[in-house]
């Protein structure tokens, strides 16, 4: 399985009493999630399952992409990585996920694969983190494919 992690683009402050979730993209959030909508579309399978937070901005990094998606409510702001990678369903998955979320959550889901225990591991606006599995004849274990990061991806 392939599990591709979207952090959401720059987007606004939060300033009360608007909701955290009702933050939108800044305009160089909007040229990130561009930029890396365009770069994913050209690199993910055309089978790939694609599920965004609910946030508002997830949901606009999600739309630069340009591919159907759904909303999850389990990927909210206050989601866990455990709640992701059960959205995701992974490992057993046959096709690709790309999740668009939130940090601290998707760098926990790293850490988690990775060292088997959820640590603070950051990720920047607008990058991925492409998590792969070895094929069922090599030695099971869990590999970083590819970061990006969104300053990257137009080049």
């Amino acid at each position: 399985m392939e599990l591709i992690l979207w952090r959401h683009a720059e987007a606004e402050p939060h300033e009360a009493p608007k909701p955290d979730s009702e933050r939108a993209l800044t305009p160089k959030g909007r040229k990130q999630a561009v930029r890396m909508g365009e770069w994913l579309d050209r690199h993910l399978p055309d089978n790939c399952r694609v599920i965004s937070s609910p946030a508002v901005r997830t949901v606009q990094t999600a739309e630069a992409l340009r591919r159907k998606f759904k909303t999850h409510v389990s990927l909210a702001t206050d989601s866990t990585a455990e709640a992701i990678l059960e959205a995701a369903n992974w490992p057993n998955s046959k096709e690709p996920v790309l999740i668009v979320g939130h940090q601290p959550t998707l760098g926990h889901v790293i850490t988690l694969l990775l060292q088997g225990a959820a640590q603070d591991w950051t990720m920047r606006k607008g990058s991925i983190c492409w998590i792969a599995q070895k094929a069922d004849d090599e030695i099971d274990a869990t590999y970083i494919k590819a970061i990006l990061g969104a300053d990257l991806a137009g080049k």
